[in-house]
């Protein structure tokens, strides 16, 4: 099942969901909790979705659920075209925890290497993918440290890293720029935004709204296990019922003519104000001048171009890599037609 994307070429669904309900019983198999109710979720290849919900809404269930981990008690998924619990796709997705499960002794490259060995790596693209992702997210300077020694920040870059060792299809991030400063955490929503344009899907989890923001096509609210609200920024952002003008300082002289003709119309002037930049637009601006100017700090530094192993949209997948799994019609189907 393919739909159309945003420049109007037909892109897969890599993500359907359709009325998944999970419900947590007891020792004698009571309905205890009712985690997620009859959600309908559509992600599409190349898209950043977003799922937003405070704690107990339901997100760590479905994405337990996307990656296998738990069954749904009623309702239907589809993952890159199979079912969660088809081993075929596992080559397919990479995924990042809201908590750095990391071997502490292991420094950063062992790791890397670690998951390489997992994915079946043949030694010699294991160790160009690693040196390749260390730089990118800027830990080559201290990839001989165990990881037991990094900072939060730096342990959700080397987690980050681990997620694309494998090149997968879809990236499952939950909470990516937790612990990081606001030089770290722009970073590496640059790089998430770079790996959609080629061709990645990203399914965001982050209690960051500045986050879901800047980066996702589409958003789903979830509150009490059921989505709320879906859409993309635009739509669910857009404030009715007022219009924006923007122009250079004015006068108040212009100002008050301008007040004039509005109440001419019936309108009144509700508002008026000088734009202000962001805090972290102010912050990254001053980070940048004192880089320019040669300061050094340290720990983990800039991160570097984005892996060249990371498929791009318009090359084919690495040939050492297992065949992509075929795609499930009839499951994908049953999904759509409804």
């Amino acid at each position: 099942m393919v739909a159309a994307g945003p420049a109007g070429d037909e892109q897969p669904i890599d993500i359907a969901c359709v009325g998944v309900t999970k419900v947590f019983r007891d020792f004698w198999m009571r309905p205890r909790v009712r985690a997620v109710e009859a959600i309908d979720l559509e992600v599409r290849r190349g898209q950043i979705y977003g799922l937003l919900g405070p704690n107990g809404s339901g997100k760590s269930t479905t994405i337990k659920m996307l990656l296998g981990l738990l069954e749904p008690t009623s309702g239907r998924i589809a993952v890159l075209g199979r079912r969660p619990k088809d081993v075929a796709i596992k080559r397919e997705i990479g995924y990042l925890p809201e908590e750095s499960y990391l071997y502490r002794f292991l420094s950063g490259r062992e790791t890397l290497e670690y998951y390489g060995r997992l994915f079946s790596l043949e030694p010699r693209a294991r160790r160009e993918r690693i040196d390749m992702l260390l730089e990118m997210v800027g830990l080559e300077a201290v990839q001989d440290r165990p990881v037991g020694e990094y900072s939060k920040g730096m342990q959700r870059r080397i987690g980050l890293a681990q997620a694309l060792i494998n090149d997968p299809q879809l990236l499952i991030l939950d909470e990516p720029t937790s612990g990081m400063d606001p030089v770290g955490a722009r970073q590496i929503k640059d790089l998430i935004a770079t790996l959609a344009t080629r061709g990645k899907t990203v399914l965001l989890c982050s209690h960051l709204l500045a986050d879901v923001e800047d980066l996702c096509d589409r958003v789903a609210i979830m509150y009490g296990g059921k989505v709320r609200a879906e859409g993309s920024c635009d739509e669910l952002l857009a404030r009715e019922h007022a219009t924006l003008l923007e122009a250079p300082e004015l006068p108040e002289a212009v100002v008050g003519e301008i007040r004039e003709l509005l109440k001419r119309h019936g309108m009144p002037l509700t508002k008026v104000e000088r734009p202000r930049r962001s805090l972290e637009t102010l912050f990254l601006e001053i980070v940048d001048q004192a880089r320019a100017e040669g300061v050094q700090t340290s720990g983990a530094r800039s991160g570097g171009a984005v892996a060249e192993f990371l498929t791009r949209p318009d090359e084919s997948p690495d040939a050492s890599s297992d065949a992509e799994a075929p795609v499930d019609a009839g499951l994908l189907d049953s999904l759509t037609k409804r």
